[in-house]
């Protein structure tokens, strides 16, 4: 894909439509703003029940499991945040008997600033969550990832009281994150600015997916591929 791009100069991008909703483009002010002071931690949620052969998500050939379909996206919320790569990963994979796609992953991604760890499943209750940690607050995107099309999302801001005081809620419209991104994609072509999600950082997030999947089987810390 770098190949083509290069030869004929048209826009690629991977389509991580969370990017383009609002209130990930807030989490980003919000972090930039030092809001939660230093992130030093971000953790993840991301699981659905689809036991289903038939469905390409349960074939491994074509890179079904969960750590392909829903834990991309926690990696990618985590590198987000940080603004960074993580130098080592390690990770556990239990895998379906039969169809022998990851059905339950967990890792722990090192990063430079701090860690990030999540758990991705195919085969449990539908459930979605993440929290980034800082220094002297916490963020929550209540829905982050499935944001409905048909109500308004909301973000909490935590200072860090345990009592469950001191909590800012920011609502944000109602808003299709499919068109969003559509229309992202779209203004880049006519304007020929950056798309939204480069192939570059494509290609990264599948380096962290690789070493996950290396360290289920080694049972040790990996290291990135470059």
């Amino acid at each position: 894909m770098l190949e083509v791009r290069a030869r004929t100069r048209v826009k690629i991008s991977e389509a991580f439509m969370i990017d383009c909703h609002p209130q990930w483009i807030r989490l980003r002010e919000l972090l930039d703003e030092r809001r939660i002071g230093e992130v030093r931690s971000v953790t993840g949620f991301f699981s659905y029940f689809n036991s289903d052969p038939g469905n390409i998500r349960n074939q491994i050939d074509s890179g079904g499991g969960a750590l392909m379909d829903i834990g991309c996206y926690l990696i990618h919320a985590s590198r987000y945040a940080f603004r960074q790569e993580p130098a080592r990963v390690v990770a556990l994979v239990d895998r379906d008997p039969e169809m022998k796609i990851d059905r339950l992953t967990s890792a722990i991604l090192d990063f430079p600033g701090g860690h990030a760890i999540f758990t991705c499943s195919t085969q449990l209750v539908s459930y979605q969550s993440i929290h980034f940690l800082g220094d002297s607050g916490r963020i929550e995107i209540e829905i982050p990832f499935n944001a409905p099309p048909d109500r308004p999302t909301r973000l909490f801001i935590h200072d860090g009281n345990l009592s469950g005081e001191g909590v800012t809620t920011e609502s944000f419209p109602i808003a299709d994150q499919y068109t969003l991104q559509g229309d992202a994609f779209s203004r880049a072509v006519l304007e020929d600015t950056e798309v939204p999600v480069p192939i570059e950082d494509a290609i990264r997030n599948m380096a962290v997916i690789d070493a996950v999947f290396k360290s289920a089987d080694s049972g040790a810390w990996e290291k990135l591929a470059h």
